[in-house]
């Protein structure tokens, strides 16, 4: 009987025990879950989280790059090449085609320093005497600035190039114009007598020009009909915006037309160079990773410096009469440019930017303002009443 008793006596303390065993590795099974649970949760979040960051920087985020590497002894270009390149800025390709004697040498100069600041590739073509191109060299120039790394501001004298006629992306375009009569009279000028950079600027440019043709009074150049002063040299900004097609260069309201139609489809902003300051603030807004900071340079005194070295010499304002001729003959580009500057005036009104009074005065009904139109060059405008 006592044997029996011994024996139920250990049969409940292995029972108990087992249980106690039991009891102990549930409550082990149980928290092993609840970690693991929770390390499935935290996983997850930071898996989520991680590909968030990698669509918005377009790239796996910095934080998984050194857990994997120090975990696996690796780096994600080891197992699965070279990263996503990140996204660009808006727009990443710009094609400024400068018009002549527009203030282009001043932005130029801008640019150069803005593209060591801003960190873009500023493509800027020595060729100034070539605004037409057969359709082969269109298609090879487009080829060659569309292969230019990203970001990239590409600059040249050159009439409105259609990308998508060739099938291949198109930039965004800007350019700047002024008034036609003070763009032909600096042009005149200039080809004569260059400007202060060098004293013998003007032979250098136009070494085959003689002394009676150099010297020609502007005034017998515009009233005796000189080939200079005449049509179709006058027929000058609208193709630059018209195009590459054969009737761009004729003057007509076909080619004003087509100018105007590009303006509106094709550029982000057309200046007038009267307002550059407006102008420079918003290239500023519109594209501020290639423009930031640009107004505070142009008014710097290191950049007057270097500014004050374009501007023409020895420029004449002609006579009233020289100038209504003048006038009748571009009656084309004056439309061009009114419609412009208005919608210069509609972008302006847009950012908030006011159109500041010009002021005026009257001679012989001859209105007109000095301005500068590149530091140190006098400019004639809104000479007509």
């Amino acid at each position: 009987m006592a044997k029996h008793t011994g024996i139920n006596n250990c049969h409940k303390t292995y029972i108990r025990g087992k249980n106690r065993r039991g009891n102990w590795l549930a409550v082990i099974l149980l928290r092993v879950s609840r970690r693991d649970f929770g390390l499935c949760l935290s996983t997850l979040l930071l898996f989520c989280l991680g590909s968030v960051l990698w669509q918005l920087n377009g790239g796996p985020p910095q934080l998984l790059l050194h857990v994997r590497y120090y975990f696996g002894k690796s780096t994600f270009l080891d197992d699965h090449g070279p990263l996503a390149s990140r996204a660009l800025p808006f727009p990443s390709q710009v094609v400024y085609n400068r018009v002549g004697k527009c203030g282009s040498r001043t932005i130029v100069l801008l640019l150069r320093i803005l593209a060591e600041r801003n960190q873009f590739t500023l493509i800027s073509s020595d060729i100034h005497n070539k605004t037409r191109l057969s359709k082969h060299e269109q298609m090879n120039l487009m080829v060659n600035i569309s292969s230019v790394p990203q970001p990239f501001l590409y600059t040249r004298h050159v009439h409105f190039l259609n990308f998508t006629r060739f099938h291949i992306d198109e930039p965004v375009y800007i350019n700047i114009i002024r008034d036609p009569i003070s763009r032909f009279l600096s042009n005149y000028f200039f080809r004569r007598f260059g400007d202060w950079r060098g004293e013998e600027n003007h032979v250098v440019r136009t070494p085959g020009m003689k002394d009676d043709e150099r010297y020609l009074d502007i005034n017998t150049c515009i009233l005796e009909g000189h080939p200079e002063c005449s049509n179709p040299r006058l027929f000058y900004i609208i193709p630059y915006f018209c195009g590459q097609h054969p009737q761009c260069r004729e003057p007509g309201l076909w080619a004003l037309q087509k100018a105007k139609e590009n303006v509106m489809e094709h550029y982000l902003l057309v200046g007038v160079l009267e307002e550059l300051e407006d102008v420079l603030l918003l290239l500023e807004r519109l594209v501020p990773h290639f423009f930031s900071d640009v107004l505070n340079i142009y008014r710097s005194p290191d950049y007057r410096k270097l500014g004050n070295m374009t501007g023409t010499v020895h420029k004449q304002t002609p006579s009233l009469e020289a100038l209504q001729v003048l006038s009748q003959r571009m009656d084309y580009e004056y439309e061009f440019y009114r419609f412009v500057k208005a919608q210069f005036h509609i972008t302006k009104r847009k950012f908030g930017l006011r159109t500041k009074p010009q002021p005026q005065r009257q001679s012989a009904s001859l209105h007109h303002r000095e301005e500068q139109e590149e530091p140190g060059e006098t400019v004639l405008e809104n000479w007509e009443v």
